[in-house]
């Protein structure tokens, strides 16, 4: 068995974020990692909108990002700290839209080791060196610099290492133009790993440590340290130099100092939330920060945005004077969701990368100066301080967001926790379900295969239209001025301005229907009608041409200096602008043996009088192409038989980097009348037709038409849904649209709407544009009240139930009773304060081992919450499953299914406890219409019930160490089975027949067998490899794929005989007396494949994509990936890609030094799975390197990439 690998939608996770110039130009970027991934992301001053310029997979985990200028460049460079043992300097590349590796230089192990650096980065400011290090003892400085060539040089590393010594964060000192100097938290622990009694231990100290890099001995030095508080975080580099005072914040629980050497200290407070319920004893720290600077009257200021673990965002500022700190402030700024990084724009946002959820921009409406809201100073907070015996607690009054607006978000499915393909409303493709996010900012999400349209305007037209056109009245126009929609024996035109409305006046014939419109030469207009063809002047002089006696114009195609038209008897007439303006006739016309049913002429390329090529589409299934050029006008070049009519021709040019970079391809796009769609590649000089590729995009006949988007051109294709065809990162694509089905559409340009697409459906007009480009799924999502864990459809009803529950944290219920203890206390209780916005504040947090949970109910087509059920005392649900019972007292129709619910009380995660654990049992009731669940009894366990499952008309539930067969029963469930099989605890659970699979959390993969004569449950096989499983499922009677919390994908299979012997032993006695392996059961499991993804498999499936497509496991991750597993048919296409898959690691190995094979078996030796997304990145290659790649493998490189396409197209994506 082989799999081939690929992501289909990448992690949305984001682990680091820098900003800076790494174009080159004016404008600044954010740089960020998604895990394994680097993508560049350029926000939009004007809009607001955040544009993904470039993604690129790395192939390696990025553990630390930094950017990187040399003293008087433009352009920063991005350094990069992952786990290759390597630190690698990256250059972005604008023209050629990559990333250049300048530099990488090797110094250690691979893999994310404690003493091999590469969690911390540091850069000088003035961009002279640059410190990595690791979490303990190594540190090693880099000093870069520039030769005669003004390129970037490297030097050999210096040592700045400190045995038995963890590092909590590095940072590098702004010192101007002396010696770098970089700033390190540390904690030397020699003494207490030596002492057996632990007294050191509590003697530790934490030092903040200068180390000073001496340019002209070029070796560093342990300058100075001094020791601070053991709870400290975070330092954070103060401006120095001419801009400020250097020196660094270091952030402790409650409080911030600054510290310096030989510079007095001052410490602000970190004001907490004024909350009725909060716990004093918490202390609060500082998780993330962002230091801008501005330049005011000619004077450098500076202030820092601190965020707190709540979310709170702290505003802190300096004063100081000739190098020297007098005091420091600290105000409260606003609160957003818990950020991994924060960056500050010159343009005027505030980019939040959110641990979980969707990251978000803002932009800043005040810089918090507003004096209603109070500020501590240092001076205030120290003389406080020497006051009180303790720290001094501050606190503020939280409000919604004052200085800051919300502008766009980044959709984030991470913490991606559960979820399932299905397909509900029997549409083409199935949806996916998952459950996503953390606390009150979760969110139920719907996947739907497809870019997002967002629809700006709907308007009602007089009937059903057949086609719509835009065109411009002048061809230096910016906006185009008229609508032009035509009916089966009418013409209506309407003009755009602030609104749309029609118009009479236009010269356009209305009384006839339309077959084109088009703006001609620099001011002219023309159309084409059945009879005829109408050519406007500028000054409204009208030119007629009449079809000759007795025949039609069938089909016309344009541009804006030839037009060419199909008679009814099989005749094409060309006409062509000359210099004049005037619309000459060709003197030849041109019969063609059969019906002609579509006609496109491409655009006239820049420079140049004419398109070359007219592509001609016929009723005898063929597409030829004719030539345009005067000598040979109207004779056929080449020609293209097709599997169908051909219904819709498109030449366009695609900037894609196709063949040569810098120029695009012409590629003609045909659609037949079956539905499918071909795309091929039209030589620009020969004519000639080759590489062809095709897709089936729905049950009707295609019809194509030219679109801009994002300035580039594109290719609308509509059949039963809308499809685009466009360039995107130098890659085609092509991907539906999530929108109804259309008639007939065009570009539309006008002030309102600077690029969007017009179209008509049934009788309406539609004007909408399309976002996210790049994206294969467009989300619908749900909120939800606490993290959701698990949940079930009921198919019935096709409803979900959900299981949600959030650790220390206040249910509805403890709340009220701690509010009345507080009042008794006689505390005055503000209502705003305890009712804070969740969505933006977060629940109350409890102490550990308090819990709040609910059951939720819910409809997924209006996406509304049918019922909510609170679990009160201190009870959390973990697992949930829809039962139909065989003989059940309860049923009131047949074949009714029944929801359990496992909840446990008083849960401690770790050592793992409960006081008791409860199995509800629930009945689905319509009630007014609505759907709702009814509690029928409660029955209460030893342990949690960790896993749940319907089995041969009973239930099946993990509780602990223990795996059990319920019965129901009138008032509880009663326990029919139990086996004590389980090492630790049950993670999931499949059945097919008598044959039960249980994995472990540590132990794997476990067989169990039910014996229905002794009713016993026997564990008859089990895995040699200890694996943590997380999520897993069967693909057939033997075989199971899964995957750990480590981040492998493995498929498991029991051998046949085994197999075959267990089945066929129909007491069950010799499995009983068979001697078990190495402290397991009796046989093992078989392992077929194993690789490493990067991330924590959540849920595995096996599905279909497309009605028709073949099987692939579908794979959800933790950090929002989704992947499919495709099985290989035939050996060809293994050897295939093994070869690609060996050539790509060897020319274009990964971007941040890792080594691809050793990367994919960073636990275990990857095993018959091929790495797609290596595979995809052959497209990107420099066109010399293809073509070797190609030739070494005996093909063309068109070859290799439809047979890498084919394999994407197929799978469903």
């Amino acid at each position: 068995m082989y799999l081939y690998n690929i992501t289909i939608n990448p992690t949305t996770a984001i682990n680091q974020a820098i900003h800076g110039n790494f174009s080159g130009t004016k404008q600044q970027e954010i740089i960020i990692a998604r895990n394994t991934r680097i993508e560049l992301l350029r926000p939009d001053p004007n809009t607001g909108k955040i544009h993904t310029v470039l993604s690129h997979e790395v192939f390696g985990l990025v553990r630390s990002l930094a950017p990187f200028r040399l003293t008087g460049a433009s352009k920063d460079y991005i350094v990069v700290g992952s786990d290759s043992g390597r630190i690698v300097i990256l250059e972005y590349n604008p023209t050629k839209n990559i990333f250049d590796k300048v530099h990488q230089e090797t110094y250690g192990k691979t893999g994310s080791r404690r003493i091999v650096p590469g969690q911390y980065l540091a850069t000088d400011p003035k961009g002279r060196a640059v410190m990595i290090g690791a979490v303990e003892k190594q540190k090693l400085v880099y000093i870069l610099n520039r030769d005669s060539a003004a390129r970037l040089t490297i030097s050999s590393p210096l040592e700045a290492h400190k045995s038995h010594a963890l590092i909590h964060h590095i940072i590098g000192l702004d010192v101007g133009f002396e010696n770098p100097v970089f700033a390190c938290l540390e904690v030397d622990y020699s003494e207490a790993d030596q002492d057996p009694t632990g007294d050191a231990l509590k003697s530790v100290e934490k030092l903040l440590t200068y180390y000073e890099l001496d340019l002209g001995l070029n070796h560093v030095i342990r300058k100075w340290s001094e020791p601070v508080d053991l709870r400290s975080n975070l330092l954070i580099p103060v401006p120095g130099g001419n801009d400020g005072p250097s020196g660094v914040l270091v952030c402790t629980e409650n409080f911030i100092t600054y510290k310096h050497q030989d510079m007095p200290e001052h410490r602000i407070p970190i004001p907490r939330r004024a909350q009725p319920l909060e716990d004093s004893s918490r202390g609060i720290i500082i998780s993330s920060y962002a230091l801008h600077k501005m330049r005011i009257n000619k004077q450098t200021q500076f202030f820092f945005l601190l965020q707190s673990e709540e979310g709170d965002l702290y505003k802190v500022t300096m004063e100081h004077a000739e190098g020297e700190v007098q005091g420091m402030t600290i105000k409260y700024f606003d609160t957003i969701p818990v950020t991994t990084a924060l960056c500050i724009l010159k343009s005027g946002f505030l980019f939040a990368a959110n641990e979980y959820g969707n990251h978000h921009l803002y932009s800043f409406e005040s810089l918090g100066d507003d004096p209603d809201d109070p500020e501590i100073s240092s001076a205030d907070y120290m003389e406080a301080e020497q006051e009180q015996e303790e720290t001094p607690l501050v606190y503020f009054t939280p409000r919604p967001l004052k200085n800051l607006l919300l502008v766009d978000e980044l959709e984030s499915l991470s913490p991606l926790l559960d979820a399932k393909v299905l397909n509900l409303a029997d549409e083409e493709s199935p949806r996916i379900y998952g459950l996503s996010g953390r606390g009150a900012r979760s969110t139920f999400r719907i996947l739907n295969q497809g870019l997002e349209a967002a629809e700006m305007a709907v308007s009602e037209l007089p009937g059903n239209p057949s086609n719509v056109w835009t065109t411009k009245l002048r061809a230096d126009d910016e906006y185009h001025s008229y609508i032009v929609v035509s009916f089966t024996n009418a013409t209506l035109v309407l003009s755009i301005g602030e609104t749309v409305e029609d118009v009479e006046d236009t010269g356009l014939l209305t009384s006839a229907p339309t077959l084109a419109v088009q703006q001609l030469g620099d001011d002219q207009i023309v159309q084409v009608y059945p009879h005829g063809i109408r050519h406007i002047r500028a000054d409204r002089r009208v030119n007629e041409w009449r079809a000759p006696g007795g025949q039609n114009i069938l089909q016309a195609a344009t541009n804006n200096r030839q037009i060419a038209i199909a008679l009814s008897g099989g005749e094409i007439v060309y006409f062509e602008l000359d210099n004049m303006g005037q619309l000459n006739e060709h003197q030849e016309r041109k019969q063609m043996a059969s019906n002609i049913t579509c006609l496109t002429i491409g655009e006239v390329p820049e420079g140049r009088q004419r398109s070359r090529h007219l592509a001609v589409g016929c009723d005898d299934q063929t597409v030829r192409i004719l030539s345009l050029d005067p000598d040979s006008c109207l004779e056929s070049i080449s020609m293209q038989a097709m599997q169908g009519v051909p219904s819709s021709l498109c030449i366009i040019e695609m900037a894609d980097s196709g063949v040569e970079r810098g120029h695009g391809t012409q590629y003609l796009n045909i659609g037949l009348s079956n539905g499918v769609l071909l795309r091929t590649v039209l030589d620009t000089i020969t004519g000639q037709l080759s590489d062809t590729r095709t897709r089936f995009i729905g049950a009707r006949s295609v019809r194509l038409h030219r679109i801009n988007v994002e300035g580039r051109p594109a290719v609308l294709a509509l059949s039963t849904k809308p499809w685009i065809t466009y360039t995107f990162q130098g890659r085609l694509h092509l991907t539906p649209l999530s929108y109804d089905m259309l008639e007939s559409g065009s570009a539309f340009v006008s002030e309102q709407c600077p690029e969007g697409v017009v179209a008509v459906a049934g009788n309406t007009l539609r004007i909408f544009t399309i976002e996210k480009l790049g994206e294969i799924f467009n989300q619908v999502s749900i909120p939800l009240k606490y993290t959701p864990r698990k949940f079930v459809l009921h198919q019935a009803t096709k409803t979900f139930v959900i299981i949600e529950s959030d650790h220390a944290t206040f249910s509805p219920e403890e709340k009220r009773k701690e509010l009345v203890a507080k009042e008794k206390e006689g505390i005055e209780i503000d209502e705003d304060m305890v009712n804070l916005d969740p969505q933006q504040f977060g629940h109350v947090r409890n102490v550990a081992g308090k819990w709040a949970s609910c059951i939720r109910l819910l409809e997924p087509f209006q996406g509304e919450t049918l019922q909510e059920i609170e679990l009160e005392e201190n009870e959390a649900a973990f697992s949930v499953a829809m039962v139909q019972f065989r003989s059940n007292p309860h049923m009131t129709e047949m074949e009714e299914q029944f929801c359990v619910v496992g909840t446990a009380k008083d849960v401690k995660l770790a050592p793992r406890s409960c006081s008791s654990g409860y199995l509800r049992l629930y009945k689905f009731l319509r009630n007014e219409g609505k759907v709702q669940l009814q509690l029928v009894h409660k029955t209460e366990i030893d342990d949690v019930p960790t896993a749940l499952l319907g089995f041969q008309g009973r239930l099946l539930a993990g509780v602990g160490k223990a795996l059990r067969i319920y019965d129901i029963g009138r008032k509880k469930m009663l326990r029919k089975c139990e086996t004590k099989g389980i090492p630790n605890a049950v993670v999931t659970l499949h059945t097919q027949g008598d044959r039960i699979i249980a994995t472990d959390v540590q132990e794997s993969v476990h067989y169990f067998a039910y014996k229905h004569a002794d009713n016993r449950l026997i564990v008859f096989a089990d895995d040699t490899t200890p694996r943590w499983t997380t999520a897993s499922t069967m693909i057939d009677y033997d075989t199971v794929v899964g995957g750990d919390k480590f981040g492998n994908f493995f498929v498991n299979r029991l051998p046949l005989t085994i197999s075959h012997d267990v089945d066929e032993d129909t007491t069950g006695n010799r499995i009983l007396h068979e001697k078990g392996i190495l402290h397991g059961a009796p046989n093992k499991v078989e392992n077929l494949c194993n690789y490493f993804l990067g991330d924590i498999i959540t849920s595995v499936h096996r599905t279909t994509l497309l009605s028709g497509g073949r099987e692939v496991l579908l794979v959800s991750t933790l950090l929002g990936s989704i992947g499919l597993f495709v099985p290989f048919v035939s050996r060809e296409d293994v050897d295939f890609f093994q070869m690609l898959e060996m050539h790509m690691r060897a020319e274009a190995p990964p971007l941040a030094g890792r080594d691809h094979l050793s990367y994919r078996s960073f636990y275990t030796p990857v095993k018959s799975v091929i790495d797609g997304d290596l595979c995809e990145q052959f497209n990107s290659l420099a066109p010399e390197k293809k073509r070797l790649i190609a030739e070494e493998l005996d093909r063309t490189v068109g070859e290799v990439q439809k047979k890498i396409e084919d394999i994407r197209v197929r799978s469903g994506f």
